[in-house]
């Protein structure tokens, strides 16, 4: 049985980052496949009246403390020896989100995704900089000036508008949002019950 499974994400969210590294085993062991729909989670925020957790719990006494624990926690888990908390945090990730609209109609879309959640959760780099996708784009062997061109295009803007929209509309108010068929998931921590979902849809 064939599913509709979405993946709504945003470069620029690290629990999106260790979705991501984790998608290939739930594929693996459901046959399901995972389609990565770009979205801009300011967008998102903006249009749903959120904030980053980092600002709407700044006040909270231990709270802070006890997300970075958890956050330890899971990557020590699922030993993700090769992340790093980018020091540039927050990133802008308007020119990344839009060149991953452009090359979802490309053939190398997963090598583009691949290397911006390289560029920007492994290697800490600034990926607000034009000059630093296009010099990752260019060490990945994708063609950067089609890519940094097209962030540029009309069409590519109002794409990533939409498809933002759309997922708002779907009842999503941050990122990273799963969707199998009309069951919404949320965050890295559902994981579980999301790979439960798709099983019992496929039955």
């Amino acid at each position: 049985m064939s599913l509709d499974i979405e993946f709504h994400y945003d470069f620029g969210s690290p629990n999106t980052y260790f979705c991501h590294r984790l998608i290939p085993g739930i594929e693996e062991r459901t046959g399901a496949k995972i389609t990565y729909c770009p979205v801009l989670l300011g967008g998102i925020f903006k249009a749903t009246n959120n904030r980053p957790p980092m600002e709407q719990f700044a006040e909270v006494k231990n709270k802070k403390e006890y997300q970075a624990l958890e956050m330890k926690r899971f990557i020590a888990r699922h030993q993700f020896s090769d992340y790093r908390f980018n020091p540039h945090f927050p990133v802008n990730t308007i020119h990344l989100m839009r060149g991953a609209v452009f090359a979802s109609h490309q053939d190398y879309y997963t090598r583009y995704i691949e290397a911006m959640y390289q560029g920007m959760w492994e290697q800490g780099k600034n990926m607000a900089d034009p000059e630093v996708i296009a010099e990752t784009l260019r060490e990945h062997g994708l063609p950067a000036d089609d890519i940094v061109a097209a962030v540029q295009d009309p069409e590519i803007k109002q794409e990533l508008i939409g498809s933002t929209s759309r997922s708002v509309e779907r009842g999503a108010f941050g990122s990273p949002t799963f969707f199998v068929g009309d069951e919404m998931f949320f965050g890295k921590d559902r994981l579980l019950e999301l790979e439960a979902e798709i099983v019992s849809q496929m039955r």
